[in-house]
């Protein structure tokens, strides 16, 4: 199975000189991180970690990550099956599993965020951290989270197919191949998620999911993903228009973590 090279398919990665390997809970992980040149030392900034959704990596952060980095001390992963981290958790792909390798990770890089931004199922797995105690941010803020299962039917027949594809070795590479198409990658991702992505955020998604390690990692994740349980432990957003003055639409979760404040607003 072929996966991501660094040297190959990382050669031009967005803010690269930012990143570095780190090895932690069986995984080498991809990590980047950004924080302002001079940081005060009596009052060092607060840390924000980054996490991106399925299939994605920390691309997803390219413009936003160095933003944030002028303030802020920022860290943005390649979760588990996604990117440039390679090894399989403990837990596997599914959101618990994430959740406990993310939490080890912060552990060795001794990280304790006040901030989780998540992309899509990353927001979920920020919602698991806070749930399981592994990590007590301040705020969980969501860009279109991914907090919900599938409505009616599809609840059953989307995580039956994935796991499907999943069992199967041959599909990993025919979705690569059909990645490496040009013109493809552009096409599905608009199919997928209804987005317009710039030309640089597609070269990106094209590098990857023309990997077949990629692939398999998305439809892992997939397979293993179970949103059953989340809602009753952390509420979901309210879609309230007296708070979109503020510029998130919030909820406050009902967690272990009963100060963490979950937001959640659409990507700009």
């Amino acid at each position: 199975m072929s996966a991501p090279r660094w040297s190959v398919e990382g050669r031009d990665w967005p803010n690269r000189a930012a990143s570095r390997f780190v090895t932690a809970g069986g995984l080498r992980w991809h990590v980047q991180t950004f924080a302002p040149e001079a940081p005060v030392v009596q009052d060092p900034p607060a840390t924000i970690l980054l996490l991106h959704g399925t299939g994605a990596a920390t691309h997803s952060w390219r413009t936003l990550a160095p933003l944030l980095g002028r303030e802020y001390h920022v860290v943005a992963v390649d979760l588990p099956g996604h990117g440039f981290t390679t090894g399989r958790p403990v837990g596997g792909l599914s959101i618990a599993g994430m959740a406990g390798a993310v939490a080890t990770l912060l552990g060795a890089l001794q990280v304790t965020p006040q901030v989780i931004i998540g992309h899509s199922a990353g927001a979920a797995i920020a919602a698991r951290l806070a749930i399981d105690g592994t990590a007590s941010p301040a705020a969980i803020i969501g860009l279109s989270a991914a907090l919900l299962p599938f409505p009616g039917l599809a609840a059953t027949l989307f995580p039956t197919m994935a796991r499907a594809l999943f069992v199967n070795p041959i599909a990993p590479h025919l979705f690569a191949r059909i990645a490496r198409t040009p013109g493809e990658t552009g096409r599905f991702l608009y199919r997928s998620t209804g987005s317009r992505i710039d030309d640089a955020g597609v070269a990106c998604y094209a590098a990857l999911l023309g990997t077949s390690a990629q692939c398999a990692g998305a439809i892992g994740m997939m397979a293993a993903w179970d949103l059953v349980g989340l809602p009753s432990r952390a509420s979901p957003p309210r879609s309230s228009r007296s708070a979109i003055s503020r510029g998130w639409r919030t909820a406050t979760t009902s967690s272990t973590a009963s100060s963490t404040r979950c937001c959640c607003a659409g990507p700009t």
